[in-house]
């Protein structure tokens, strides 16, 4: 009798060991998969759009770009909120670089949160961890573009603020890019206020003077339209907000900004970011723009990024769309429920078990 007790014991000990180790293993992989695996299957139905060229034409060039990453500073950032949509970023952009390759890479601006307020000390931390978010092979070039959170508005904007970035990422407010004969303009648009303020006095006279060749425009600010009636699309503004009025100089660029720069440049694409969602429309009934949605969850519950086939005369474009952030805390949830149901269920089990021996050990001794 005390040989059966002995090894029913046992038995009951080992189960729920079993049983806990079970539960671990299965919180790991659900873990793995949200937090990496995730990422795979997304990105890997994403493939780079074929313009047709002749045999004996240089491949395109491949570019990707996406836009508001917004990272976090140290005013407004909850640490948790910081941690978790930077870590869905750098998964996303690593991913990204692993599986697609792209030789360019451009980032519409908006990179910061706070760069407008950070000090000195923040501002380093803040590009630290840029470099560890978005670090890429040395054969990718990356291009970073200034949005209105890295320097301010056009009233917040300083000297100061603008060499700043500028020193760090390697730009200027008004440059022409050629890659393989095909010409990017990148433009500071914070800085195309109108008011000649000395700055935009100086990016209005570099834009003139470089107003000789453009094949495609990227900033950060859209040219101007009155609102995003027109956008379509399931990364388009939510309804509510779609018929609002955008207002000149903050939403959109002023219309003599917007005119002057399709007359100067008259490009054949113009890919801007800034209102955190996708939308697409037409200048002079010929010229298209790309507003890029936000790379980052926390402007959007399904961000994406534009992938893009240039050569000397034609282009072709395709979005690739990461995880939705609610179909990520609807696997935590439902993981963890089935894993609290099958501990109850398992639970039960036990308690069964354990009152099936007692009776039956009960009826040993009687005998």
């Amino acid at each position: 009798e005390s040989a059966i007790q002995l090894r029913f014991g046992q038995y009951l000990r080992l189960k729920p060991c079993g049983l806990a180790l079970s539960l671990v293993l299965s919180a790991c992989c659900v873990f793995l998969f949200c937090e990496y695996g995730i990422y795979f299957p997304a990105i890997l139905r994403c493939s780079w759009p074929e313009i047709k060229q002749s045999e004996d034409s240089p491949r395109p060039l491949r570019a990707l770009f996406l836009s508001d990453p917004h990272l976090l500073g140290a005013i407004r950032g909850h640490w948790f909120d910081k941690l978790r949509r930077e870590w869905q970023m750098e998964r996303a952009f690593q991913t990204a670089m692993w599986l697609l390759r792209p030789e360019m890479v451009f980032i519409l601006g908006d990179v910061f949160d706070e760069g407008k307020w950070s000090s000195p000390k923040d501002w380093e931390d803040d590009v630290r961890r840029f470099k560890q978010i978005f670090r890429h092979p040395s054969d990718t070039e990356l291009v970073v573009l200034i949005g209105n959170h890295d320097i301010g508005f056009h009233h917040e904007m300083t000297r100061y603020k603008l060499e700043r970035f500028e020193k760090v990422f390697n730009v200027t407010s008004a440059r022409i890019l050629t890659k393989r004969g095909v010409n990017f303009l990148l433009v500071n648009s914070v800085a195309l206020h109108g008011d000649h303020c000395p700055i935009c006095q100086s990016v209005e006279n570099e834009l003139y003077s470089l107003s000789q060749a453009l094949n495609c425009s990227t900033q950060h600010y859209p040219l101007y339209r009155a609102s995003d009636a027109e956008c379509t699309g399931v990364d388009a503004a939510p309804p509510n907000e779609r018929y609002q009025h955008f207002h000149e100089r903050y939403d959109v660029l002023s219309q003599d900004a917007s005119k002057m720069l399709l007359w100067w440049f008259q490009p054949r694409l113009i890919l801007s970011g800034h209102t955190h969602s996708g939308c697409e429309v037409l200048h002079e009934n010929h010229i298209p723009e790309i507003s890029v949605p936000s790379f980052s969850w926390r402007n959007r519950n399904n961000p994406s990024f534009i992938l893009g086939s240039f050569s000397q005369s034609d282009y072709a474009l395709s979005k690739c769309f990461l995880p939705e952030e609610s179909s990520v805390i609807a696997v935590y949830c439902g993981s963890a429920m089935a894993l609290a149901l099958i501990t109850l269920g398992h639970l039960s089990l036990f308690r069964g078990a354990l009152h099936t021996a007692n009776v039956l050990l009960g009826k040993q001794k009687s005998l």
